[in-house]
């Protein structure tokens, strides 16, 4: 293993690690659809599930889901060849989005749904992995743009 490869594989593993952590703590100690006020009426520990994408959409059609993430997963150890080691904004990027995709695909293999927890009140439910997910494909459009 390079150094490249520690960077990817350390920021999935972090992103894994606190997503997994977290829904395990939110099952433990929360039921279904209890809310809890951080901040009232700003930031809220909410849980839901999800069986959809992003932002609730698309739900009921899990099966697609498990499907596409796996792709993605195959997908991102193809490309890995093709990061270059001075690349270390691509290698966190890819390395959060592999980490928020097995995060996921995680909770539907062994929940059928997506736990979902962090409510921000002006935005649908997310969790730690979805986090992840996005900021690492906000990070790809840019560093791909610039290509």
């Amino acid at each position: 293993m390079n150094k490249k490869h520690i960077i990817i594989f350390s920021a999935a593993f972090i992103v894994l690690f606190l997503d997994q952590l977290t829904k395990f703590l939110v099952r433990k100690n929360f039921q279904l659809s209890e809310s809890i006020p951080i901040i009232k009426n700003i930031f809220h520990l909410t849980y839901v599930t999800n069986t959809g994408s992003a932002f609730g959409l698309f739900k009921g059609i899990n099966p697609f889901f498990i499907l596409f993430s796996m792709i993605v997963i195959i997908a991102i150890f193809l490309y890995l060849k093709k990061i270059t080691a001075n690349e270390k904004l691509l290698q966190l990027a890819v390395g959060l989005l592999l980490g928020g995709t097995v995060g996921n695909l995680a909770d539907r293999l062994i929940h059928g749904h997506v736990i979902d927890f962090i409510d921000f009140r002006v935005w649908p439910v997310f969790n730690i992995a979805d986090s992840a997910v996005t900021i690492s494909v906000v990070l790809l459009i840019i560093l791909l743009w610039k290509k």
